[in-house]
């Protein structure tokens, strides 16, 4: 191996462990050993070391899952933060990329250099490894579906250390799983080939500002306005806490927190992504609003915002539910989140996703009306207990009411958990794990109740 192995006790190893999860709430779990690779080679020459030692394995990309999947006692960890080479196809349009490749700081910029685009991730920081096994909700999805529906192939280093083509014509159950089996997939994917698109000519938003006395109405807008809406328009009300939001020329922030809805659609001139825009019809508090602003807009400055809402450094308690609970439902039930958030970086997101639509044969298989998360950050260790009570307790209560599922991408399976796959297809993605991993070596979902995984209400 070319790479760094650091065996438990050895220096250098709580940097290798931890070092790259980008929840500060690091866990007490610790594997045997970290091996971080420096070619595809090395994922082989890995996987070969586990099976000679007997060690499980878990797998790291680019180390965003909130609850540090990667991380799992008595383990090799892999991981593959080196893996980020990017390669481009100009007769198919396909590009070929390493796991650990962010979505928007690399893979985006690189394909906006040869006029194409993907569905990257909204966090700018994201590896696509862990996106596009668990889905993969981006940047104009409401259009071009699920990222993962874009992966045509994958190179995936298998549980017994072969290298491997998958696609629609060869091992095509590990393509299948590859699309939305998120930490259950039973292989390392080493490479990912995307079916790129042409990049629109450009991007808009339309941001209005509100009190949260006025999120009701909002809501109902929205709700009645959503199943009508061109897919190419992207709705996210956001709950928030920073300062820095767009304000009317001497309208002062009221202080705590405040509702943002942030409309986003990509089109081919200005004229039509106004008229796109404009099909929100008219806001039901009209004259309210703390601010409005309309404009064009590109990844680049989406991800800076992105990131001001996303601190590095800090600790996440965080949950999710898609609901198809109707506005009077949900509204309450919101709004009880919102009004408890009390740190400046805390957030909650309304994501409109309607209507739903059937999905292509692969692993991922829930989704909702309306897409709810909420993201708990803060500083001080001694919060952790409340603040991971308070998320998935208020989650909880959303998705008792019309909730169908969850979103691996915000899912904490230690403390709350719900369906994420259509059971016929857990239980052909079990099927697939038996298969290719019988012994269980590569590890799957960390949860506190594997009995209870998968089960709704």
């Amino acid at each position: 191996m070319t790479g760094r192995l650091v065996l438990r006790g050895q220096e250098g190893y709580e940097e290798a462990r931890v070092g790259r999860v980008f929840n500060a709430r690091r866990p007490d779990r610790y594997p045997a050993a970290v091996l971080e690779v420096a070619d595809e080679d090395d994922v082989v020459a890995g996987v070969r070391l586990a099976i000679e030692r007997g060690w499980g394995i878990s797998v790291r990309s680019g180390g965003h899952s909130w609850a540090a999947w990667s991380v799992r006692d008595d383990v090799l960890l892999i991981d593959l933060g080196a893996l980020r080479s990017i390669a481009y196809d100009e007769a198919t349009g396909v590009v070929a990329a390493g796991p650990a490749t962010t979505g928007a700081l690399e893979l985006a910029p690189f394909l906006a250099e040869r006029g194409r685009a993907f569905p990257v991730g909204h966090c700018a920081t994201v590896g696509i490894g862990g996106f596009l096994l668990q889905g993969g909700q981006g940047w104009n999805g409401r259009a071009r579906g699920w990222a993962c529906e874009g992966v045509v192939a994958v190179d995936v280093v298998t549980a017994d250390g072969e290298l491997v083509r998958a696609d629609a014509s060869q091992n095509t159950d590990l393509y299948w799983a590859a699309r939305g089996a998120g930490p259950g997939f039973p292989g390392i994917v080493t490479r990912f080939h995307l079916q790129s698109y042409p990049q629109p000519a450009v991007m808009w938003q339309d941001t209005w500002t509100f009190r949260l006395d006025d999120a009701e109405a909002v809501i109902h807008w929205l709700h009645d306005a959503l199943p009508r809406l061109d897919r190419r328009v992207e709705p996210v009300m956001a709950a928030t806490r920073l300062p820095d939001v767009p304000l009317d020329e001497g309208v002062p922030h009221p202080g705590g927190t405040v509702l943002l809805l942030h409309t986003t659609c990509m089109a081919d001139s200005d004229e039509e992504a106004l008229a796109l825009l404009s099909a929100l019809g008219e806001c039901p508090v009209l004259g309210r609003e703390l601010g409005h602003v309309t404009g064009p807009t590109s990844l680049a400055q989406e991800s800076v915002a992105q990131a001001g809402q996303n601190p590095e450094g800090h600790r996440y308690a965080v949950d999710c539910t898609w609901t198809d609970a109707p506005a009077d439902v949900l509204a309450p039930l919101l709004l009880d989140i919102w009004r408890g958030l009390d740190t400046e970086h805390s957030f909650s997101i309304w994501y409109g996703w309607a209507p739903t639509r059937v999905l292509p044969d692969m692993a991922f298989s829930v989704e909702g009306q309306v897409y709810v998360a909420t993201y708990l950050i803060y500083t001080d260790p001694a919060d952790d207990e409340l603040y991971r009570m308070r998320v998935h307790e208020r989650t909880a209560a959303i998705a008792r009411q019309g909730g169908v599922g969850v979103y691996l991408g915000d899912t904490d399976f230690t403390r709350r958990q719900d369906r994420f796959l259509a059971p016929e297809n857990l239980a052909r993605l079990e099927a697939v794990r038996a298969a290719r991993d019988p012994s269980g070596r590569i590890a799957s979902y960390l949860t506190a109740d594997r009995a209870g995984l998968n089960r709704h209400g």
